[in-house]
């Protein structure tokens, strides 16, 4: 029989809508869905990110993203991992009954990426993609670093992410993304072994 999901998991969801001078998202997620997405931000490869932690974090999101691309991908990349952070830690609440923890190393053809993770409640992230200073199909290399730490930092989660090993860029960028979803999914999880407690010492994880 699989784990009873904790009642604090109950209607896990998140609406946000941010708009500034420089971007206009609308964003609905579910943490209990079943990898259900509909993305579009204008660039390709951020929906193609966006896409995978959804799939495999068994994370419903609808995403619907614009802003100043004339400027560049920076504001709407950040953006978007801004408000995925905030919807995010908003759906996750009190974190009652969860595992909390969660991690991954996951490969992808030639590259293998490392994710371990905490929803502890405080935003921090040690990220290397290798992706610096290079493009990533329609993506500068540098902002698929800038859009993990910025949900890390927003969904306050303590994240380390790494390229263990690798070539391609594509590559590199859909393995993280892979492995952040699969650690989320893990870290979600009910635990049946302690279904109603807040997984801390401290008797809370709002910091």
């Amino acid at each position: 029989m699989p784990p009873r999901r904790p009642a604090a998991a109950k209607g896990r969801t998140a609406t946000i809508e941010r708009k500034t001078g420089e971007t206009d998202i609308k964003l609905t997620m579910d943490l209990d869905g079943q990898g259900v997405y509909d993305v579009d931000t204008g660039n390709g490869f951020l929906d193609h990110m966006v896409s995978q932690i959804s799939r495999h974090g068994l994370i419903d999101i609808t995403l619907k993203a614009k802003g100043d691309v004339h400027v560049g991908w920076h504001h709407l990349v950040e953006d978007v991992a801004i408000t995925l952070g905030r919807a995010f830690n908003e759906a996750l609440g009190e974190a009652r009954g969860i595992r909390r923890m969660g991690h991954a190393i996951v490969p992808l053809d030639e590259t293998l990426a490392m994710v371990a993770l905490d929803c502890s409640g405080r935003g921090y992230a040690v990220i290397d993609t290798t992706l610096d200073d290079i493009m990533v199909e329609t993506l500068p290399g540098a902002l698929v670093k800038h859009f993990l730490e910025s949900f890390a930092l927003e969904g306050k989660i303590n994240l380390h992410a790494q390229i263990m090993t690798g070539v391609s860029p594509h590559h590199k960028a859909e393995a993280l993304c892979k492995a952040l979803a699969r650690s989320l999914r893990d870290a979600l999880e009910p635990d049946p072994r302690a279904p109603s407690a807040i997984p801390s010492t401290k008797g809370t994880l709002s910091g």
